[in-house]
């Protein structure tokens, strides 16, 4: 498939992207509004990066990114000078068995989800209506940003709350019918919403979505836009979604996002693209990589598989190099993105190993 973006509009926004990257360096090193872990890293370091970090390709220079730095250290750490005594959002991800990784924050959720609003339709998400999230709660960004993404489009949220961890904890111990029943217990509250309230807008994860729809019908219960996050939809899950599920009458927006990167949404489905979803950072906030997982300096072709990794640049939270547990097909810029895509992703080493998702 050939790009639909020219050259000159890749050019401007990579020099866009360079630009703002030598900001949010020059922020996060300056000692008046960096944050002691960076200020401490570049000491020990022994070099600067706002003397030798001019463009994304300089970022090599960085060693990837440690999740233990975001499990074994306190909040504060990440606190960039300029945010000193603002009490801060505390979000987590992960957590199965142990220590869950933490991003402390305060308006970058906002941010992502205010811009994502521009990129879905009126008619799928109508303005000051109601939403449904059914979904990760709790520590998770998720649940402010759901809100805040309504709110932005003049509309409030009912909740219907999810706990993967104690999913993942069931199903790893092969409790099945544990694992079933908190899913039933989940949809059974949607259901009850649906039945009783006014909603038109749905967030969900695609399991639970398949679930709820064999419970009721969902463009009958006034759903017209579904907002879907999480994990794994492989070209043929996408299509039993979009034609079996959605009965090809309900918006259907897949997103790839998590509390570190953001928001990455997806490319309107074409019929070329036989159901294969691409995904796109929220550039210059955060980037994306398809590398080869066994020299991380090299970018894999496109439509190859590679790891992804991504590089965080905002001044609340500055993250280079980190390889995420996901793997993805590199794909060509597609307006209205004018740098590459990550399609199909799913877990890193999925062909290789079972991996347990639960009600993702």
């Amino acid at each position: 498939m050939t790009t639909s973006v020219d050259a000159a509009a890749v050019k401007a926004a990579q020099e866009k992207l360079d630009a703002h990257l030598r900001e949010i360096i020059e922020w996060h090193f300056a000692p008046d509004s960096g944050c002691p872990f960076w200020l401490d890293w570049a000491k020990k370091a022994g070099w600067d990066p706002r003397k030798e970090i001019k463009t994304i390709a300089d970022m090599q220079k960085f060693p990837h990114f440690q999740d233990e730095w975001l499990r074994d250290l306190q909040p504060e750490v990440w606190v960039p000078q300029k945010f000193k005594g603002r009490p801060f959002n505390i979000f987590e991800t992960g957590g199965t068995t142990g220590m869950p990784k933490q991003r402390i924050g305060w308006d970058d959720y906002k941010v992502d989800y205010s811009e994502f609003s521009d990129k879905i339709s009126d008619e799928h998400f109508p303005r000051n209506h109601y939403w449904l999230m059914m979904g990760p709660t709790g520590p998770r960004r998720l649940r402010l940003a759901i809100e805040h993404l309504a709110n932005v489009r003049g509309s409030s949220c009912y909740f219907i709350d999810l706990d993967p961890r104690w999913v993942k904890k069931v199903i790893s111990a092969k409790q099945f019918e544990h694992a079933r029943g908190y899913m039933d217990h989940v949809v059974d509250q949607a259901v009850t919403i649906l039945k009783h309230r006014r909603v038109s807008g749905l967030f969900t994860t695609p399991k639970l979505l398949e679930a709820l729809a064999e419970k009721i019908d969902l463009w009958d219960a006034g759903i017209r836009g579904v907002f879907c996050g999480g994990t794994t939809m492989a070209p043929q899950y996408v299509r039993f979604i979009v034609e079996e599920v959605l009965e090809g009458r309900i918006g259907f927006y897949p997103t790839y996002g998590n509390t570190l990167m953001g928001l990455a949404a997806s490319v309107p489905l074409r019929p070329e693209d036989k159901f294969s979803i691409t995904y796109y950072a929220p550039q210059p906030r955060a980037v994306l990589r398809v590398v080869d997982p066994n020299n991380t300096t090299q970018v894999k072709g496109y439509g190859e598989w590679g790891r992804v990794e991504l590089t965080t640049l905002t001044k609340e939270f500055f993250m280079p190099r980190f390889l995420e547990r996901d793997e993805a097909l590199r794909r060509e810029p597609r307006a209205p993105y004018a740098w590459d895509g990550v399609a199909e992703v799913r877990p890193f080493g999925a062909m290789e190993k079972n991996i347990v998702e639960g009600v993702y």
